[in-house]
């Protein structure tokens, strides 16, 4: 047996690997960790005996993920969603809803969990969006600003779909909401007093310290997460509501540059766990499934996001491409899964369809829109743009 040393150690280099070779083929660096994941997992050499402690460690990935997520979301900037934005989003869930879910249905799955699989699938891959446009297009042009829009708009859903699967599944729905909310709204006050009058203070007087401003928005994270599990939420939504709190400041930006390598570490670790954990055996009976509900997303969804920004008042040329930018299902949705799994409102053959799928959407979409769209790893160089 190798010592975690070892261990993590082996994981680092092999999806190092993978995604060096999935970069030369112009796929998406997840795809590298999660294939490294199958092939150190327990599906093929099992070399990483203490699995569930990599797993539990990557877990600080996806509370950073979403602390980031949570920092470039200034409150005043959800009154600035425009009209158009919302109704394009409404829009793509209702499509998803209307799709996804009758066909999940017909495969035999339950209402609950066909109900859970749709909206776990509805979203963007913000990860994926953001790398994929030109830096010039993400911040100087009004594609970059609508992309962002919606990202923001669907990483707010997906935040309060998890905080559901919080809620114990005892037949009490109504009340149990209701002191869900209750607690989170509680957790929102104390967040954003404790930024006021605690952390911000300690900031100004840090603020020629970077290693140490750093290291107050790493401990402001894990403290919101620890808080949010200590009163029955997850730690997925406290680190969220931290970034939130934390984004009204001007340092935030800082630190969101400042963690994002720390964040993809972890990250690495986590969708290698992923890959680990995928039951080659289940999974062999769901690709048909998989492949049928990755067709929906990616072949359907973009046309019908075109369709919703010409009738918002933008270009077709616009429409076209914004649409083929945002036709894959996200990283949100393997947490979901995951998180559903764990608190046990999913079973494991959803929860593994839901992944199958959204890896299946992100390496389709990923390369079409390489092949078409100007991104930084485009295929020729009259597309790639940086």
């Amino acid at each position: 047996m190798h010592d975690y040393f070892t261990e993590i150690g082996l994981v680092v280099v092999c999806c190092t690997l993978l995604a060096w070779v999935t970069n030369l083929i112009k796929q998406p660096l997840i795809l590298g960790y999660v294939v490294a994941g199958i092939l150190l997992g327990p599906w093929g050499l099992d070399y990483i005996p203490s699995l569930s402690t990599v797993s539990e460690i990557s877990h600080v990935g996806i509370a950073l993920l979403l602390f980031l997520a949570g920092l470039v979301l200034h409150p005043s900037r959800l009154a600035q969603l425009p009209k158009q934005t919302l109704t394009v989003v409404l829009g793509g869930y209702a499509f998803t809803l209307l799709t996804v879910f009758p066909a999940l249905l017909l495969m035999g799955y339950e209402v609950k969990h066909s109900l859970i699989a749709s909206g776990a699938l509805m979203f963007s891959s913000t990860i994926l969006v953001v790398k994929l446009l030109p830096t010039n297009m993400l911040h100087q042009r009004r594609m970059g600003s609508i992309c962002i829009a919606i990202l923001i708009a669907q990483d707010i859903t997906a935040v309060l779909l998890m905080m559901l699967f919080t809620a114990p599944a005892d037949g009490n729905l109504g009340p149990t909401l209701i002191l869900l909310f209750g607690k989170a709204a509680l957790l929102v006050l104390a967040v954003l007093l404790l930024e006021q009058y605690a952390l911000r203070p300690m900031m100004i007087k840090s603020q020629h310290y970077e290693e140490l401003l750093v290291m107050l928005g790493l401990a402001w994270c894990l403290g919101c997460a620890i808080a949010a599990k200590e009163v029955g939420l997850s730690h997925e939504v406290g680190a969220f509501l931290g970034g939130v709190a934390l984004a009204r400041d001007k340092i935030a930006r800082v630190i969101a540059d400042k963690l994002e390598p720390l964040r993809d570490f972890f990250l690495l670790l986590f969708f290698f766990t992923l890959g680990a954990k995928l039951d080659l055996g289940m999974a062999k009976n769901l690709w048909l499934y998989a492949i049928i509900l990755a067709t929906v997303v990616v072949a359907l969804r973009p046309h019908y996001y075109r369709w919703l920004f010409v009738r918002v008042g933008e270009t077709p040329n616009f429409a076209r491409e914004t649409g083929y930018r945002l036709g894959q299902s996200s990283e949100f949705a393997l947490l979901i899964a995951v998180i559903g799994l764990n608190s046990g409102t999913l079973n494991a053959e959803i929860s593994q369809l839901i992944q199958i799928t959204t890896i299946l959407t992100i390496l389709i979409s990923s390369y079409w829109v390489v092949l078409r769209f100007p991104t930084p790893i485009a295929v020729s160089k009259e597309l790639k743009k940086n």
